[in-house]
């Protein structure tokens, strides 16, 4: 078997234009999307992968219009109590956590969150990542105004701890979706040396056919990190 990554981030480009060819309302591509979302983060247990890091709404999302930007709000709590309570099997269930802003959250999405979160246990294996009011450079600043105060010097496992992905392992392997090759401000400190690969499939129509063709070719890549 080839290797596998310990972490894999999703980019999940392509809803909006999935419902459009079908001609259906812009939600039912989100919805769609969450199905594929699911899926997925069942392939990546099967598959012994122990994170997953998807980036669910980033801080330029909320330029959207009102309604959709509402009922991404709405989904994203439906989401995070389904993977919290009904991602079980006979493999364990899943661990929640949530990176980002949480200060543009309502309290109900926030106590979501903290409910979902409350559930981890240390033996689940596999732990999903939610970037939720994401954005990579508002990470970073968000970090240096925390390391304001702090006395001495900085390396970069020290500026590290004050992200809100601190906590997180770097991602492997880097996903996007929909056709477009960019990071578009995703995980752009821990994203220094993931492999990326960019699919054309829309994220509704990514499955787990295609995931796995692409572990095969992570495991044939050579990571020299720079040596």
């Amino acid at each position: 078997m080839e290797e596998r990554p310990a972490c894999v981030g999703f980019i999940m480009d392509g809803n909006r234009r999935w419902a459009r060819e079908r001609g259906l309302p812009t939600l039912e591509g989100h919805r769609a999307g969450y199905e594929t979302l699911k899926s997925l983060v069942r392939t990546a247990r099967r598959e012994r992968i122990p994170h997953v890091v998807c980036y669910a709404f980033s801080t330029e999302n909320w330029r959207r219009p009102e309604d959709e930007v509402s009922y991404l709000m709405d989904l994203m709590g439906e989401a995070l109590a389904e993977l919290a309570e009904s991602m079980r099997g006979e493999d364990g269930a899943v661990n929640v956590r949530v990176i980002g802003d949480e200060s543009r959250l309502t309290n109900a999405l926030r106590d979501g969150i903290r409910r979902a979160e409350a559930k981890n246990e240390s033996e689940n294996p596999l732990t999903v990542w939610v970037a939720l009011s994401y954005g990579g450079r508002a990470e970073i600043v968000e970090a240096a105004n925390r390391v304001r105060s702090e006395d001495g010097r900085l390396d970069e496992a020290s500026f590290e701890r004050f992200l809100w992905s601190g906590e997180m392992p770097d991602p492997d392997l880097i996903v996007r979706t929909g056709g477009e090759k960019r990071l578009s401000n995703f995980l752009l400190w821990k994203a220094s040396y993931s492999e990326l690969f960019f699919s054309d499939t829309l994220w509704p129509d990514f499955g787990d056919e295609e995931f796995r063709s692409i572990l095969d070719e992570y495991g044939k890549r050579q990571r020299r990190r720079g040596a």
